[in-house]
């Protein structure tokens, strides 16, 4: 199963092995505080993450698997769930194989990877840039399949060395088996699954439209949450998938049908999170530091309040830089602290006191545009940032209301 996960940067959905999407809720993204559960290691130098819903399932599968494992291996009584135990994690350690595989590519690609989360339905490599072609698009989704396929390959060779019936032999059985699977769902053509990003990156070659490809992607990746609610449970009652109609029905039926629905709402919310990162990397561009700086005048630290907004109002500016005796900025008066100011008490409040130092991570050039503005502003988070052209000069103060306001507006427009 794949999932996208939020690294805080837009994206069409991060390679994973659990049914999902990256969010995006029309607004400028911020960088997530680190974490996500608890850290495991450090592989290639990125975190990964075990979420505590993982706890759960880990339990779940304990659970299923040692009811199994009662009736092909009585023997076992009840260490046949430390049995089942070993096989979730050792499940688990397969999708952080296949979690693995998408972010050594990503890392080949030099695409950053933020960490790699094993939860719910399985994990998310959450790789904080698009690929840059069609090409590595794919390449970066189907490895994470192919290493599934090999992983189930690998474990069916094992069980030809060991004897059937043997906790060896049935724990590699399911691990086969269970490989296969997580395979074969991820190939399914639709967002946010691995199968969907391959058919992005199809579309987006034969129409030059990294945005075609997600739409296409997207709405076959809903069409799949639609067949799972309807199909899955039908599958189980025909005997499809194992059991005979007879023996289904029941908790079994109400189980069944509450997996279907819970896959297809995760699927449907991956697919249109999808859509929704897609279109909000189509507004990047619009974000450009110089159109959304506004005019500042310097003034001094002692400057009054009243004096220094009469001094912009007459320049037409709508911030105040602080500078030194020579000119150089030093600090930038917030809007907030000025709005908090009374009128009567302006003329007796110095701008230094309503001031926030510059560090070097507020000084901002001018040129900044898309993404990069907000890699800057989630590494330096801020109300406001002074803007400085390439040779130094001061060209504004950009604020992040403003950076917000704009973003908003442009996602609310249409697209030609």
């Amino acid at each position: 199963m794949d999932e996208s996960g939020d690294s805080g940067r837009p994206q069409p959905g991060a390679p994973g092995t659990g049914p999902g999407g990256a969010p995006g809720d029309g607004r400028p993204p911020r960088r997530p505080e680190p974490g996500g559960g608890l850290l495991m290691g450090r592989p290639f130098g990125v975190p990964v993450y075990v979420s505590p819903s993982w706890f759960l399932v880990a339990a779940l599968i304990t659970w299923v698997f040692g009811g199994q494992l009662d009736r092909v291996l009585p023997e076992l009584g009840i260490a046949r769930y430390l049995v089942s135990l070993f096989f979730a994690v050792a499940f688990y350690a397969s999708v952080l194989v296949h979690e693995l595989a998408h972010t050594v590519v990503a890392l080949r690609f030099k695409l950053p990877v933020r960490r790699i989360q094993l939860q719910f339905f399985g994990g998310v490599s959450e790789i904080e840039k698009e690929a840059e072609t069609p090409g590595r698009e794919f390449m970066l989704a189907f490895v994470g399949p192919l290493l599934s396929l090999l992983l189930g390959g690998i474990f069916y060779l094992g069980m030809q060395a060991v004897e059937p019936g043997t906790v060896p032999g049935v724990l590699l059985a399911g691990l086969m088996i269970s490989n296969m699977i997580v395979a074969a769902f991820n190939l399914l053509p639709g967002l946010p699954l691995d199968g969907g990003r391959m058919l992005r990156a199809v579309v987006w070659k034969i129409t030059g439209k990294p945005m075609s490809g997600t739409i296409a992607a997207a709405w076959v990746g809903r069409a799949l949450a639609v067949t799972v609610l309807i199909g899955l449970p039908m599958l189980t009652r025909t005997g499809a998938l194992g059991n005979t109609p007879q023996n289904v029905g029941g908790m079994d039926t109400v189980m069944d049908a509450l997996l279907a629905a819970i896959l297809a709402a995760i699927i449907w919310t991956g697919a249109g999170n999808s859509l929704r990162v897609a279109r909000l990397r189509e507004h990047l561009p619009e974000l450009r530091a110089r159109t959304l700086t506004r005019r500042a005048v310097p003034v001094e630290a002692a400057t009054p309040l009243s004096e220094a907004l009469r001094r912009a109002n007459e320049a037409g500016a709508r911030a105040l830089v602080v500078v030194d005796g020579h000119g150089a900025p030093i600090a930038l008066v917030r809007e907030a602290a000025i709005a908090g100011v009374p009128e009567h008490r302006r003329p007796w409040v110095a701008v230094s006191t309503l001031a926030q130092d510059l560090t070097d991570g507020m000084k901002v050039s001018a040129e900044l545009v898309g993404e990069e503005l907000l890699d800057m502003m989630r590494a330096t988070p801020a109300t406001e940032y002074l803007v400085v052209e390439d040779t130094g000069e001061i060209y504004g103060v950009l604020s992040a209301a403003d950076v917000e306001r704009a973003f908003v507006k442009a996602m609310a427009r249409p697209r030609s």
